[in-house]
């Protein structure tokens, strides 16, 4: 039977609350566990590949599984993330490429290569679609996808919302090139955007419209991904309500909604859109 796995992402678990110290690391993975995720998101982004290793033994202890989010600067710059992930017991690694060529002539290359390098780990990859990578702008990302057939993704649509500052209605052409996306995307992100800001109050009324538009497509996505794989996969959906200053906040530094409240709600939609789904 197809089953859905929610994660939280480490990053997006601390607090961030201005004058609190940080949470020790056995209490957010505790605190993690006791919520009933299935896994816990590291986020290479925020600490390199040598610190992020002292959450290692903490996966064993609280039997979440692992993941990895990458940034590799380099080709060979992704293989100790998948070392990471092989540790921790994580079924991929989520690539952010920080090799950011001008042209798709340039970008296709740079996938290959590190699409080998998986192959080679024997760690499988998906390319996120996030702001400031390689896979940056929509209509490039299209264009790769038709390039090179074996490229999956991890879909964040929030970041294309606001790359191309999509805006409602939608387009005529963009449900179609959404639609793309999601039919090559093997996990999904938990976050909503609208066309000017990354992450949104999920319960704010001016902002149902967009949470509507994000509950449609993880829809979609979830539909496409439930007819293609096979009866006993796992979907990974990655709540990352990330903190400030992706979190919006007062004048005192104090963000506006309760983020870890948040991101159980949007669990929860996953699960019930999930069992819809299929």
């Amino acid at each position: 039977m197809q089953r859905l796995r929610i994660y939280q992402s480490l990053w997006a678990a601390e607090h961030g609350r201005p004058g609190v110290p940080p949470e020790p690391l056995e209490e957010i993975f505790n605190r993690v566990k006791a919520a009933g995720y299935h896994g816990l998101a590291i986020d290479l982004g925020v600490a390199p590949v040598e610190a992020a290793r002292v959450a290692v033994p903490h996966y064993a202890r609280t039997g979440l599984g692992g993941l990895v989010t990458a940034f590799p600067r380099s080709i060979e710059g992704l293989r100790p993330a998948l070392h990471l992930a092989k540790d921790i017991g994580a079924p991929f690694v989520v690539v952010v490429g920080q090799i950011m060529p001008v042209t798709v002539e340039g970008m296709i290359p740079v996938i290959r290569d590190w699409l080998k390098v998986s192959a080679e780990e024997g760690m499988p990859i998906q390319f996120e679609t996030h702001r400031n990578c390689i896979t940056n702008d929509l209509f490039s990302t299209l264009q790769l996808l038709d390039a090179i057939p074996e490229m999956r993704l991890a879909a964040d649509l929030s970041h294309y919302v606001v790359d191309r500052e999509m805006k409602l209605p939608l387009f005529p052409d963009l449900p179609a090139q959404v639609s793309r996306i999601l039919a090559r995307s093997d996990s999904f992100q938990g976050r909503i955007a609208s066309r000017n800001q990354i992450q949104l109050q999920i319960d704010f009324p001016q902002h149902q419209k967009w949470v509507d538009l994000f509950k449609g497509w993880w829809a979609e996505g979830f539909r496409a991904w439930r007819a293609r794989a096979p009866e006993d996969a796992e979907l990974v959906f990655l709540c990352e309500l990330g903190p400030p200053e992706y979190a919006i906040t007062d004048s005192n530094g104090e963000e506006l909604s309760d983020r870890w409240a948040e991101a159980l709600v949007i669990a929860e939609w996953a699960r019930e859109i999930f069992a819809k789904a299929g």
